[in-house]
């Protein structure tokens, strides 16, 4: 962003959408939704498919503009940037984890984590000091040097974790973390990412179909057609 962020006072909101709307044709996938995350909060939403959920975080991350309503990051308009800040913005004060991990396949654990750091100016050796403590600290150690398809998928997911907490982000953004894991390191992928962004007093916003994850989150916000169930604000 062209200016920097202001200073977050103990117990402001921190992200916020107010009166999201977004529409796909005749389809309105958010239908008029206020929620706001305090930074260090962890979210989960939930709700059926295509009640509207992983709109609403691609809404909130920046990635989708709403067609009406406002976001806010740190009390400053994000909707409203143009493509090239908000890819800037997504680089430097956001981390994602998706379902898939999304690991480049050519690239080693460490090199895939140093990844945000490198887009944010940090120069290789800095980068992947960075990467190989952040791996160490998911239980990584070790694991520097494999490539993707030499992890599990626990593994794998664990280093799309320190690939979006490496540059230290703001808030962190995860659609379905754990849907391509079974149970057991589903519970270690989600205790490791909360651990994690607890250490940096990041916010999580989680989308998941998976009520016992929503369970472990500070709250669950739940999304049917387009709205918060029962019309109040998530706040």
């Amino acid at each position: 962003m062209s200016a920097p962020m202001a200073a977050q006072r103990p117990g402001d909101p921190f992200l916020v959408g107010r009166g999201l709307v977004k529409n796909y044709g005749a389809h309105r996938a958010l239908a008029g939704v206020d929620i706001s995350l305090r930074a260090g909060e962890v979210a989960a939403i939930v709700g059926p498919s295509g009640s509207g959920k992983t709109t609403l975080l691609h809404v909130l991350a920046g990635i989708l503009r709403p067609d009406g309503g406002e976001v806010l990051l740190d009390g400053h308009r994000i909707d409203q940037l143009g493509e090239a800040k908000r890819s800037a913005l997504r680089r430097h004060e956001f981390g994602f984890v998706f379902q898939q991990g999304m690991l480049v396949g050519e690239l080693t654990a460490a090199e895939n984590t140093a990844l945000p750091l490198l887009l944010a100016g940090a120069n290789r050796k800095q980068a992947m000091a960075g990467a190989r403590d952040w791996l160490a600290k998911l239980g990584l150690g070790g694991m520097e040097d494999r490539l993707p398809g030499e992890l599990s998928g626990g593994q794998a997911q664990r280093v799309a974790i320190a690939r979006a907490l490496a540059h230290r982000p703001k808030v962190i953004f995860a659609d379905e973390p754990t849907g391509a894991l079974d149970t057991r390191t589903g519970e270690e992928t989600t205790r490791a990412l909360f651990d994690a962004a607890a250490a940096t007093n990041a916010a999580v916003v989680i989308v998941t179909h998976d009520r016992d994850l929503a369970a472990k989150a500070g709250r669950v916000v739940e999304i049917r057609d387009g709205l918060i169930a029962g019309g109040v604000m998530a706040a």
